[in-house]
C-alpha cells in the first residue's frame, strides 16, 4: 500500500494523538503463537506491555478507512500507545444531528427503531436500509469514522458549531421518538459509567505488572536452588503488597463511583416533536432532546442550555464556588437583529445560560404555560463533570525528573547484574561446574542485583508524608505530587479569600454630583439618600436570592445589601402563576428606615404606608462576568413608566461605559488613592431606558445595548483586611528563596498596595506597570512602561524622574538569588493578554520579575502558570477554588482552600483556609522527597552490598545462606527502610533546595564512594582472612576454635553435624562476610538517614533508632559470643575469638570513614565536582536562571520610565519588538 498521510484524532487538543490504520494478518499470528509457546509465555507478556509491538507483530499496515484496529500515540512527551479494536454498528445515517436516510420511514412518523437490537433480527432487505458505520473507543469516548475528513473524530453534540438562533428556531420543540433513538445509536447511555472492577480482574492487572513478573522469576529461581524459605517470605510479601494495592485501588474506584453515582439515574421529564411531555430515565438523554426542569429543583443529569425560565444553581462541585449563580435562558437573537448579532454557542462564553452535569439546580421560576426548558447540549463524558471523571480515570503521567533517574538508576542496576552475570557464567565454565548450576548461581546474580522491595519502599516516605499531611488538615488525592512540592520555587497566590479576608467591609462611599465628587460619607442608609438611585443601584445591581428564607450569593453583594438595610422579596410559585410572565424580585426599603414611622399612630400608619410604598422590582439581571468585570440590572420603580439600568464593576470599566461628561476628571486621582491604599473600589453607573422598551424587549435585549452611554453616580469603597497570618507566611517563602507572585480578578493598584502590606514587594523596591495596547488604526502594538509611584500624578506637571528611583541590578553569590532583584513588574490582564499574542520573546523577561498580575480572567491564570513552568519554575498555585481550577490543575502543586467538591481538580485541600498550609506542605514535600532519595540510596546499596558478597563467595563457589539471606533481606533491610522513612519534615524552611533528581553531582559522589568503601572492607574482610594462620579451606572436620583455645565459644556444636552442606555454604569467608555485610546495612542506613535541614534529625525517629539500635546489639551478640542454636540456623562456623575482634575493628574502621566520607561529600562535594569538570563555566540548567545571568548585562533592562516597546509591523515574525524613546 502507498504511503498514508500522517493522521490525528483531537487535532490541538490537549489530548492529541496520531492514528494508524492496522489489519490482522494470519501468518504474522502464527508465528507470535509459536513465538509465545517457545518462550514459555514471555512473548506474550511482552506483548501485553508494549501494544504497539502487539499490533505491529499481529497486523500489517493498512489504510484508516479500511481498517480493522488502531494504534494511537500521544503527541506530548510522554509519546504513549494505546490499541482499539475498530467495531461496525449498523445505522440509518452518519451524521446524528442530521435527519437520517429519508427512504426510511421509520423514523420520520415517529414509530420506535432499536437500532442495535433489531438490526440482526432485520431480514435482508431490511439491511440494506441501514449504513455500517465504523467506531472505536478511547478512554470512554467513541470516535466514530469520518469521511470529510478521513479520519476518526468525535461524535460533538450541539455545543459546537451552533449558533443561538438555531437553538431557538431549530431545536426548541424536542425530538420525535424515532430521532432519538437514531442519535441515541451514536452517543450512547447518558451516564459517566466508573465500573468498579471485579476484584479478579484488578488481581490479573496487579499480578501481570512487571515487578511481580520479575519477582515470580525470582521466586521460582529460588525454590529451584532450594532457597525456600526466602522464597516463602517474598511470596508473603508480595502477597501482602498486591492485597494493599488491591484494596486501595478498588477503594479509590468506590470512592468515585460514588461522587458520580448523584446524577446517573433519576426520571426527567421531555418534550418530544409533537409537544408530548414523556416521562424517562435521564440515561436516555440525547443532545437534542428538551429537558423540563423541576421547580423544586433537580441535580442535573447532562449539559443543557436554558431555552426559557430562570434558575437558581449550586455549581461549587465545578467552581468551587458554594455562592448560588443564578442562570438565566439564552436570548434569541433572531427576535431582535438589530439589538444582538447571531452568534456559535458555547457552553464556556454563554455559561451564564447553561446548566452544567452534576451542579444543584436550587430553585427555578418560570413563565405560566411555559415552564423551564433546557436544551440537552451534551450528555455522559462529554459534559463537564464528565471530562472531569475523565481526567481522574485517565490521568496524564506525573513527569518529575527522580522518577525519569530512578529508571536510569535501575538500568545501571541492570548493566552491574549483567557484568556479574558473565562473571559467573565464566567463573564456573572455569572451575567446570555442572550447566544447570552455571544458570541458577548466574540468574541468581540479577535477582539479587535488583531488589525486589525497591518499590514498595519508595513509596514508604510518600505515603507517611501523606498521613502526617492529613494530621495538619491538608487532603491529596495525588500522592505522587508530594514529592514534586518539595521542588516549589514560585507560588502564586490569588487575593481575596486567600492573602485578604474573604469577607469585605464597608469602609465609605463617594458620590459624583454634576461630574464632581462629593466628600466621602460612611454610612449609605442616611434619610437623604433613601431614594436616590445611587442607594437604588445598591438595592437591586446584585445577584442575591432567598434560599429556605436566608439571603444567599456573593459575599460583596450581601455586604454592599446589608449596609443600605433594605429588604428583598421574591414571588412565591403562587404568585408568579397569576401572572403570564416571570414576577420580579422586589426591594423595598425596611419601614424603619421613613423617619415619619416613628411617630404614626396606628390609624394614621395604613396611609403612612401607602404614601410610602417604595418599591423596586428587578426585570432583567446580567450577571457579573469575571471576563467583562461588571454587572448590570434592569429595574423599574413602583409607579414609574420608564425602565432603569444599574450597573456596577470594575471603575475603570464602568467609566469607560458612561458618559465621558459625567465622569470626573479627577477620577484616575481619586480612584488611585483609595487603591493604593489597599482598598477594593466599585463603581456605580446609571441610566434612564427609553419609555419604548417593553418588559418583553427587556428579557431579549443584547447587554451591549443596555451598557452604554451611562451616567456615571460614584464609587463604593470597600475594605479588604489582609489575614493575620498572610505577612509571616510570605516572609518565609522568601527567606527560602521561594518567589510569591499575586494573581488576582481585582484592581491593579490595589492588588500593587496589598502586595506591599503583606511584604510581597519591598518598602525599598520599585514596581515597574506593563501597558500594552492592541493594534489599532494601522499602529502595532506596543507597551507603555510606567512606574507605579509616577502613573497618573495629580499634579500639574509631572516631576522629572530621579536617577535613584531606576530599578538597581544586583549581583548574587548564587543563582538561586538572580531573581531577587530591586524591580518588579505588575500588568493586568488585557495587558497580558496583548503581550502573549504580540509580545511572545519579552513573556519570559516579564515572568521572571512579575509580582502583580491583576484583574486576570480564569484561563490567564492557568497560562500564567504555563508561562511559569516554560522558563523551568516549579509552580505552586494556591487559591479559594474561585476561578482557580484550571491554574490549581495546571500547576505543579495546587492547593485549594475550599473544602467543596471542586477540590478533585486540586492535588491538595486544605481544611483551614489560610495561606500556612503552603509553606507546611513545601516542607513536607522536601521531607518526602529527601526520604525517596536516602531509601533510592539505601536500596542501590543494599543490592549492591549483597552483590559484593555474593560474587566474592562465587569466587569460592560458595554463597550465602538461605537464612541468611532472610535474616538481612527481611529482619534489617524491610525493618530499616520503613522506619528510616519515618522520619518528620524540619521546622522551617530553608533557602536551599533539594536536588531534583538522582542523576546529580552530589547524590552520585554519595553513592560511589560508600560502593568503593563497602567493596574495599569486604573485599579486605575476604583476602585478610586466607592470610590468618589458624585458615584453611573449611571441611565439616575443621575447627579453627580449637586450635587457638579459645575460651569464649562453643567447639563441640560442630561434631554434631550430620548434614551433607551441598552448596557450600559453611565456611570462613561466609561468616566474615556474613557479619561484615550485616553491619554495612546499618552503617548505610545511618549514613544517609539525613535530618537537617529538610527532615528531623534520626533521633528523633524513635522507631529508626530502636530498629537499628537492636539489630546492632544482636549481630554484635551473636558475632562476640556465638550461641549454637543462632549459628546453626544462620550456618555460621566457629572463628578464633581473636578474629572476631578484628571483624569488630573492620567494622568500626568502615564506619568511621564513612560517615567522614558523607560528611566531606556534603560539605565539599559540589565544589570538588564544580571545579573537576569545569562547571562553573557552565550555564545554569534553569531557564529562568539562565535567563536572569543574560539579564544581569543587558543595558536595555529593565525599561526605561518614559519608553515604548513596540511590536514590529508584520510580515516580520510575530513576537519581535523594538525599544523607543518617548521624548
Amino acid at each position: 500500500m502507498e504511503k498514508e498521510e500522517k493522521k490525528f484524532v483531537n487535532k490541538a487538543e490537549e489530548d492529541e494523538m496520531e492514528i494508524y490504520g492496522y489489519d490482522l494478518c494470519r501468518w504474522k499470528l502464527v508465528l507470535v503463537i509459536v513465538g509465545v509457546i517457545c518462550s514459555g509465555g514471555f512473548l506474550l507478556l511482552l506483548l501485553y506491555w508494549m501494544p504497539q509491538w502487539r499490533v505491529k507483530a499481529t497486523c500489517k499496515r493498512t489504510t484508516l478507512k479500511d481498517c480493522e484496529v488502531v494504534l494511537l500515540r500521544t503527541t506530548d512527551e510522554f509519546k504513549i500507545w494505546f490499541c482499539a479494536k475498530v467495531r461496525i454498528m449498523p445505522s440509518l445515517g452518519a451524521n446524528p444531528l442530521q435527519n437520517p436516510n429519508p427512504l426510511v420511514h421509520k423514523v420520520s412518523n415517529g414509530h420506535a427503531v432499536h437500532f442495535c437490537e433489531s438490526a440482526a433480527e432485520e431480514n435482508k432487505n431490511d439491511l440494506k436500509k441501514y449504513l455500517p458505520i465504523r467506531y472505536f473507543t478511547h478512554h470512554s469516548v467513541k470516535y466514530f469514522w469520518n469521511d470529510s475528513v478521513q479520519s476518526f473524530d468525535v461524535v460533538r453534540g450541539l455545543d459546537e458549531s451552533t449558533f443561538c438562533s438555531s437553538i431557538h428556531n431549530e431545536h426548541s420543540t424536542g425530538l420525535t421518538k424515532g430521532m432519538h433513538d437514531y442519535r441515541k445509536a451514536f452517543y450512547g447511555v447518558n451516564e459517566i459509567a466508573v465500573k468498579v472492577p471485579s476484584i479478579f480482574k484488578l488481581l490479573i492487572k496487579e499480578v501481570l505488572n512487571p515487578f511481580y513478573i520479575f519477582q515470580l522469576f525470582s521466586v521460582i529461581l529460588w525454590i529451584t536452588d532450594e532457597y525456600h524459605y526466602y522464597a516463602l517470605a517474598i511470596v508473603i510479601m508480595s502477597v501482602i503488597s498486591i492485597v494493599s494495592s488491591l484494596y486501595t485501588i478498588r477503594k479509590q474506584y468506590v470512592m468515585l463511583h460514588d461522587m458520580v453515582a448523584a446524577h446517573s439515574i433519576v426520571r426527567v421529564s421531555v418534550c418530544r416533536g409533537n409537544q408530548e411531555i414523556e416521562e424517562i430515565l435521564s440515561t436516555d438523554l440525547v443532545p437534542g432532546d428538551i429537558m423540563l426542569i423541576p421547580s423544586n429543583g433537580t441535580i442535573m443529569p447532562c449539559d443543557a442550555v436554558l431555552l426559557s425560565g430562570t434558575c437558581i444553581v449550586n455549581e461549587s462541585m465545578l467552581t468551587g464556588e458554594s455562592v448560588p449563580v443564578t442562570k438565566i435562558n439564552l436570548p434569541n437573537p433572531s427576535e431582535y437583529p438589530k439589538a444582538m448579532g447571531d452568534e456559535i454557542y458555547s457552553p464556556e462564553v454563554h455559561k451564564r445560560h447553561t446548566l452544567f452535569c452534576g451542579t444543584n439546580v436550587i430553585q427555578t421560576r418560570f413563565y405560566t404555560g411555559e415552564l423551564v426548558k433546557a436544551l440537552v447540549v451534551r450528555t455522559g463524558f462529554s459534559t463537564a463533570k464528565g471530562q472531569l471523571v475523565r481526567s481522574i480515570l485517565y490521568p496524564k503521567p506525573t513527569d518529575f525528573k527522580l522518577y525519569r533517574d530512578a529508571y536510569l538508576f535501575l538500568l545501571s542496576l541492570v548493566v552491574v547484574a549483567g557484568i556479574g552475570f558473565l562473571y559467573t557464567v565464566v567463573n564456573s565454565i572455569l572451575n567446570e561446574v555442572p550447566a544447570h548450576t552455571i544458570i541458577i548461581e548466574s540468574l541468581d546474580i540479577i535477582t539479587i542485583t535488583v531488589p525486589p522491595a525497591l518499590p514498595a519502599a519508595m513509596t514508604a516516605g510518600i505515603v507517611y508524608a501523606q498521613r502526617r499531611l492529613k494530621k495538619i488538615g491538608i487532603f491529596c488525592i495525588s500522592p505522587q505530587r508530594i514529592n514534586i512540592c518539595g521542588q516549589l520555587n514560585l507560588v502564586c497566590f490569588d487575593k481575596t479569600g486567600t492573602l485578604t479576608e474573604d469577607g469585605l467591609d464597608l469602609w465609605g462611599i463617594q458620590r459624583v454630583e454634576s461630574a464632581r465628587f462629593l466628600l466621602p460619607e460612611e454610612r449609605a442608609c442616611s434619610e437623604s439618600l433613601l431614594k436616590s438611585e445611587f442607594v437604588a443601584c445598591m438595592a437591586t445591581c446584585h445577584s442575591l436570592t432567598k434560599i429556605e428564607g436566608v439571603l444567599s450569593g456573593d459575599p460583596l453583594d450581601l455586604k454592599m445589601f446589608e449596609a443600605i438595610g433594605w429588604i428583598l422579596e421574591e414571588a412565591t410559585e403562587e404568585e408568579t402563576a397569576l401572572h403570564n410572565r416571570i414576577m420580579p424580585t422586589v426591594v423595598r426599603p425596611s419601614k424603619q428606615l421613613f423617619p415619619e414611622s416613628k411617630q404614626a399612630t396606628n390609624q394614621e400608619m395604613e396611609l403612612f404606608e401607602l404614601s410610602t410604598s417604595y418599591e423596586i422590582g428587578i426585570v432583567r439581571q446580567f450577571p457579573f462576568s469575571s471576563v467583562l468585570q461588571r454587572m448590570c440590572v434592569i429595574a423599574r420603580v413602583l409607579g414609574e413608566k420608564r425602565m432603569d439600568a444599574y450597573m456596577k464593576g470594575a471603575p475603570e470599566v464602568i467609566a469607560s461605559l458612561c458618559k465621558q461628561e459625567t465622569v470626573p476628571v479627577d477620577f484616575e486621582c481619586v480612584l488611585e488613592e483609595y487603591t493604593k491604599q489597599g482598598f477594593r473600589v466599585i463603581a456605580l453607573a446609571h441610566r434612564k431606558l427609553e419609555s419604548k422598551l417593553t418588559w418583553h424587549k427587556v428579557q431579549t435585549i443584547n447587554r451591549d445595548a443596555i451598557e452604554s452611554n451611562m451616567d456615571f453616580m460614584g464609587l463604593i469603597i470597600m475594605q479588604n483586611k489582609l489575614k493575620q497570618e498572610t505577612p509571616a507566611v510570605l516572609e518565609d517563602l522568601h527567606k527560602a528563596n521561594i518567589r510569591t507572585v499575586m494573581v488576582t480578578g481585582d484592581n491593579m493598584l490595589t492588588a500593587i498596595s496589598v502586595a506591599r502590606d503583606c511584604g510581597m514587594i519591598l518598602p525599598q523596591d520599585k514596581v515597574i506597570i506593563a501597558e500594552a495596547l492592541p493594534p489599532k488604526d494601522g499602529q502595532a502594538a506596543r507597551i507603555n512602561w510606567h512606574y507605579a509611584d509616577t502613573l497618573a500624578k495629580c499634579t500639574s506637571s509631572s516631576p522629572a524622574i530621579n536617577s535613584e528611583d531606576i530599578p538597581v541590578k544586583l549581583v548574587h553569590e548564587s543563582l538561586e538569588d538572580l531573581q531577587m532583584t530591586k524591580y518588579h513588574f505588575a500588568m493586568n490582564g488585557k495587558s497580558f493578554a496583548v503581550i502573549l499574542e504580540h509580545f511572545q520573546d519579552l513573556v519570559p523577561k516579564l515572568v521572571l520579575h512579575g509580582t502583580v498580575f491583576a484583574r486576570m480572567a480564569p484561563d490567564q491564570k492557568t497560562q500564567l502558570v504555563e508561562a511559569l513552568q516554560n522558563v523551568d519554575y516549579y509552580v505552586g498555585m494556591c487559591g479559594d477554588g474561585a476561578n482557580d481550577c484550571g491554574a490549581l490543575k495546571r500547576a505543579h502543586g495546587g492547593i485549594s482552600l475550599s473544602e467543596l467538591e471542586a477540590s478533585v481538580a486540586s492535588p491538595f485541600t486544605s481544611r483551614t483556609p489560610s495561606i500556612s498550609c503552603v509553606p507546611k506542605l513545601i516542607r513536607e514535600g522536601r521531607a518526602a522527597l529527601i526520604t525517596s532519595f536516602c531509601v533510592f540510596k539505601f536500596m542501590a546499596l543494599y543490592s549492591i552490598i549483597q552483590y559484593i558478597s555474593v560474587t566474592l563467595l562465587y569466587s569460592i563457589l560458595s554463597n550465602l545462606g538461605d537464612f541468611q539471606f532472610l535474616f538481612i533481606d527481611l529482619a534489617i533491610i524491610l525493618v530499616v527502610v520503613f522506619t528510616m522513612s519515618l522520619n518528620p519534615a524540619w521546622k522551617e524552611l530553608v533557602a536551599r533546595r533539594p536536588p531534583s533528581g538522582l542523576i546529580s553531582g552530589p547524590l552520585l559522589c554519595s553513592v560511589l564512594s560508600q560502593i568503593i568503601i563497602c567493596l574495599a572492607f569486604q573485599t579486605f574482610g575476604f583476602f585478610w582472612v586466607k592470610q590468618q594462620s589458624w585458615y584453611e579451606p573449611w571441611t565439616i572436620e575443621s575447627d579453627a576454635c580449637n586450635v587457638l583455645d579459645a575460651t569464649n565459644t562453643s567447639s563441640s556444636y560442630h561434631e554434631n553435624e550430620t548434614l551433607h552442606d551441598e552448596h557450600y555454604i559453611k565456611n570462613y569467608e561466609n561468616t566474615t562476610l556474613f557479619f561484615i555485610s550485616s553491619f554495612q546495612y546499618l552503617i548505610v542506613a545511618i549514613v544517609f538517614s539525613k535530618g537537617k535541614p529538610f527532615r528531623q534529625p534520626c533521633y528523633k525517629n524513635f522507631l529508626f533508632v530502636m530498629s537499628v539500635m537492636v539489630l546492632y546489639v544482636f549481630i554484635f551478640f551473636i558475632m562476640l559470643h556465638p550461641v549454637e542454636s543462632i549459628d546453626t540456623f544462620l550456618e555460621l562456623v566457629c572463628v578464633p575469638y581473636e578474629w572476631r575482634l578484628r571483624i569488630l575493628i573492620i567494622v568500626i574502621l568502615n564506619a568511621i570513614v564513612s560517615v567522614l566520607t558523607e560528611e566531606a561529600v556534603d560539605r565539599c562535594g559540589v565544589c570538588f565536582l564544580s571545579s573537576l569538570f569545569g562547571c562553573r563555566e557552565r550555564t545554569p540548567k534553569a531557564k529562568y536562571m539562565h535567563l536572569a545571568q543574560e539579564l544581569l548585562v543587558d543595558p536595555e533592562w529593565p525599561p526605561k520610565p518614559r519608553t515604548t516597546t513596540e511590536a514590529k509591523v508584520p510580515p516580520q515574525e510575530n513576537g519581535s519588538y523594538q525599544i523607543i524613546t518617548v521624548t
